[in-house]
């Protein structure tokens, strides 16, 4: 038996804006620290390429979640497709820019391929820690019980008596 998630009215329908902004706040602040450390020991090449790593990873990441997310509230049982396919994309997309960077020229003079390398991992981490911590500490509830409201609970109209067995119980233990 599989059930439906039904966002009750007022109820928030995810916290996908949430855990994406602390995420990608978590993959900035490592990003930016990569690029102090690679500045420094470095110079300017190590630091653009400690950057332009980080900044390609993270705008992959937030595509792939948002790609995700948009598809699990359309069709549900396609996520985990959907999320594979998305994966793929971004691996070949990645390869793709990488590829263009290096046919550019852009590898060596401009940018550090070895700090690259370090923002794009660096990135990663962050976002894989960030997106695991918001996944652990999400109060997501296995199943939904659909409760009565308030209000008919106070006026009485569930079935059931003040020692909690239903009339029908009594039905039957009466005859």
């Amino acid at each position: 038996m599989t059930t439906t998630a039904r966002p009750r009215p007022g109820q928030p329908r995810g916290r996908t804006p949430q855990v994406l902004l602390v995420a990608g706040s978590c993959v900035a602040g490592a990003v930016m620290t990569a690029t102090l450390v690679a500045g420094v020991a470095g110079g300017r090449a190590d630091a653009l390429g400690a950057l332009a790593g980080g900044s390609i990873a993270l705008c992959f990441l937030l595509f792939g979640s948002l790609v995700v997310e948009v598809a699990t509230r359309i069709a549900p049982q396609a996520a985990m497709l959907m999320a594979l396919l998305t994966y793929t994309l971004q691996v070949l997309l990645v390869a793709l820019v990488f590829a263009l960077l290096n046919s550019s020229g852009a590898m060596g003079a401009t940018l550090s391929s070895g700090w690259l390398a370090v923002g794009v991992i660096v990135a990663t981490l962050a976002w894989t820690a960030a997106q695991l911590v918001g996944s652990v500490r999400a109060r997501i509830p296995a199943y939904d019980i659909d409760l009565p409201e308030p209000a008919e609970a106070a006026s009485g109209s569930c079935t059931g008596t003040s020692s909690g067995t239903s009339s029908r119980a009594h039905e039957v233990g009466a005859t």
